[in-house]
């Protein structure tokens, strides 16, 4: 889910035309090595912090359908993380990055969700939104102040980001269809008696089946839950 929303926030910057101006977009950890490498204008989005949204967490299971409309599995409910990025601009001059920046600020805050065209994997099969909030008040995160210092670099101009993701839950395989109805056997008689044969119990409303063909009958196909708009309020 990781790396699904770090290329979600890679194609949501591309649309501001950073890359078509030759401006790189990278998820390094800006320490002073990197820093000293770097030789292009260069936009970094470096995730320092990932935490479950606890109150999100739900109960229960869902099911997976097939192709055609069978119940295949049954997965969890997904769990939410708040990622937190540290957005910078790094230029050779603090003018050249305060432009960068104001750029990269004015595309972020013109959404508040990841637009589902920039969604991939797990995102898009959950269909489910993906807040994004960039440069709000309160995040839940370490200061900027003690990144920089964990990284060993100089304090510089940078924007917060957060991005509220599922984490698609554990799928597990359903059973396969019954074949056979209820064997009842007696277990009265003498000890080594041979047991006698038991008696197969049918369901009610199947018809006799074939000798071959077991007494289930055909399975019934339950057709799929209709898709939850996107944008909706999830619980």
């Amino acid at each position: 889910m990781i790396h699904e929303v770090d290329e979600a926030l890679r194609g949501l910057l591309g649309e501001s035309g950073l890359e078509a101006s030759g401006v790189e977009t990278v998820f390094d950890a800006p320490t002073r090595d990197w820093a000293a490498r770097r030789t292009a204008p260069t936009v970094c989005v470096f995730l320092y912090d990932i935490r479950e949204d606890t109150t999100r967490r739900g109960s229960g299971a869902g099911e997976v359908y097939d192709a055609d409309g069978f119940v295949v599995a049954r997965r969890s409910p997904p769990r939410w993380f708040e990622l937190t990025y540290l957005v910078t601009a790094w230029a050779s001059r603090p003018q050249d990055e305060h432009r960068l920046l104001s750029k990269v600020l004015a595309t972020l805050v013109s959404v508040d969700t990841l637009p589902e065209r920039h969604l991939t994997g797990s995102l898009a099969e959950l269909g489910l939104t993906v807040s994004l909030d960039a440069g709000g008040a309160g995040l839940d995160a370490p200061a900027a102040s003690d990144v920089w210092s964990a990284l060993g670099g100089e304090l510089k101009a940078s924007l917060g980001v957060r991005v509220r993701a599922p984490l698609a839950g554990v799928s597990r395989a359903a059973a396969p269809p019954v074949t056979e109805g209820l064997l009842v056997r007696s277990v009265h008689g003498e000890e080594n008696e041979d047991p006698q044969p038991g008696r197969r119990l049918r369901y009610d409303g199947v018809s006799e089946p074939a000798p071959d063909e077991g007494f289930a009958g055909p399975r019934e196909r339950r057709p799929a839950p209709a898709r939850r708009r996107r944008g909706g309020r999830q619980p």
